[in-house]
């Protein structure tokens, strides 16, 4: 979260390599930030993630870019985009699930090999 809100907060940001866009940035930047907080929800144990905790970490992450977006009003040079909210929130969601998606095909793997 301190990354995303120390870049959101630099007036001309690095540009990124190749030809990624500020969308995609966005998009993977809140996936990270979405299966983070899935595993902070959980307290990092993998039986305790769900989709209630999914949801969640989602939800928050999402509510995050909102804040950062609106942070970035303040900064010279910068603008909040609504497209940039979609990304964060869409990202936030696909990181969550993929940690939650993920935590299935664990607990799987640990009934098979204990019966």
């Amino acid at each position: 979260m301190a990354a995303i809100w120390f870049v959101s907060g630099t007036p001309s940001p690095p540009r990124l390599p190749g030809s990624v866009s500020d969308v995609t940035a966005h998009f993977l930047a809140y996936g990270s930030l979405g299966a983070a907080m899935l595993r902070g929800v959980a307290g990092a144990e993998w039986p305790r993630v769900g989709v209630g905790g999914a949801l969640l970490a989602a939800a928050l992450s999402a509510a995050y870019g909102v804040t950062d977006e609106l942070h970035q009003s303040f900064v010279p040079g910068r603008t909040p985009e609504l497209r940039d909210v979609a990304a964060d929130a869409l990202g936030s969601a696909a990181g969550a699930g993929l940690v939650w998606a993920w935590s299935i095909v664990l607990a799987v793997r640990a009934r098979r090999h204990a019966g």
